[in-house]
């Protein structure tokens, strides 16, 4: 590492320091989710003709991310990898991209992290090597208590909300009801004890990497509430810092929900 470059960190730690101590006593989000975008454009930039390059390194820095949430004492975090738009993808694209999925689903669920796993999304429409390992790694982490990681593989938000529906509509249905008289109590609680994230708090932080100002249908139905922080680096060169920034952003705005 060569002079600027150390100076740099120095003043980067420095920087980060201050950050910490402001947002010492501060409001911070239970419920956090990450739009985990620009892998694809980091390894073109970065001059790789092979994309799986860029999301190696974005699978790299998901568990830095980890390890600030759980030091920022967030509860959950929400990270979409894979919508379901992304599984129309050529095979020779989407087939190493699961695997690195998988890869990093199964790292963060290994013994020596205390986080738990729960996949969200329509795990009938991934293949089923992929739904098995998901599976699995949510099965391996029950018990523990530390951090709630949801792992939004196969997720879209409209898909969301037509499969709570569908469940909805399934378990009226079990119980000898009527259509009419779902109609007649029906309200936004009932559809949202059916959501993949039923039993979690929404949202109160959205992160978007790569300088994409949109969510694309991330948390369609969380996100009413929710505030966005929109961010320029791409995902695998979102720093500590950027993190810190998002977090103190979050803790000056005043919350309005409603209006």
């Amino acid at each position: 590492m060569g002079l600027r470059e150390r100076v740099k960190s120095v003043l980067l730690k420095g920087y980060e320091f201050r950050l910490n101590r402001w947002l010492d006593g501060k409001q911070r989000p239970r419920h956090v989710g990450v739009v985990l975008d620009g892998n694809r454009r980091w390894a073109k930039e970065a001059g790789f003709t092979d994309v799986a390059h860029g999301h190696r390194a974005g699978a790299r820095k998901i568990l830095e991310l980890l390890t600030w949430c759980r030091e920022a004492e967030v509860e959950v975090v929400t990270l979409w990898m894979l919508s379901t738009d992304n599984l129309n993808r050529p095979a020779e694209e989407l087939d190493p991209l699961l695997d690195i999925i998988a890869d990093i689903v199964d790292e963060i669920a290994e013994p020596g992290n205390p986080w738990r796993v729960r996949h969200v999304g329509a795990m009938d429409l991934l293949p089923t090597e992929t739904a098995a390992r998901l599976s699995a790694a949510s099965l391996r982490t029950r018990g523990r208590t530390g951090l709630e990681v949801n792992v939004a593989v196969g997720y879209g938000g409209r898909q969301e909300i037509a499969d709570a529906v569908r469940k909805l509509l399934l378990k009226h249905a079990e119980s000898g009801g009527t259509i009419e008289e779902l109609a007649e109590v029906l309200d936004v609680d009932h559809i949202a004890e059916h959501l993949y994230t039923s039993g979690q708090p929404d949202p109160d932080l959205l992160i978007r990497t790569s300088g994409e100002q949109r969510l694309s249908g991330f948390m369609l139905w969380q996100s009413a509430h929710s505030e966005f922080w929109f961010c320029e680096a791409y995902w695998p060169e979102f720093r500590r810092t950027d993190f810190l920034r998002a977090l103190r952003d979050y803790a000056i705005r005043h919350r309005r929900f409603g209006s």
